[in-house]
């Protein structure tokens, strides 16, 4: 699993290096980034703590930018997760934040 860091869509609100369990998101010039994203554990905490969708997560065997991406974005109480097909289609899986941890 691996991940993309988009500098024109981050913030620079930075939630991300405080999630990354292997600490492999780093900041530089207000903006965060990963210097060897194939050192990713894939497990995607990052992807879900962006709300502004900065961070691109490879699906399964689609690693290498080639495959299936999946982003999350916040509207309200909504996780929109986007899922990017190579063929450019595109799913939206809507999630509400305020129950999301309910079950």
């Amino acid at each position: 699993m691996s991940i993309r860091i988009s500098k024109e869509a981050c913030v620079g609100c930075l939630a991300c290096t405080r999630v990354c369990p292997g600490s492999l998101i780093k900041e530089k010039d207000g903006k965060a980034f990963i210097k060897y994203s194939r050192d990713c554990w894939g497990c995607a905490s990052c992807v879900k703590e962006c709300g502004f969708g900065a961070i691109d997560f490879y699906l399964g065997a689609d690693m290498g930018g080639n495959g299936t991406v999946m982003n999350v974005s916040e509207h309200g109480d909504l996780l929109l997760w986007k899922v990017t097909r190579p063929d450019g289609t595109i799913r939206i899986i809507e999630v509400n934040g305020k129950n999301s941890n309910k079950y």
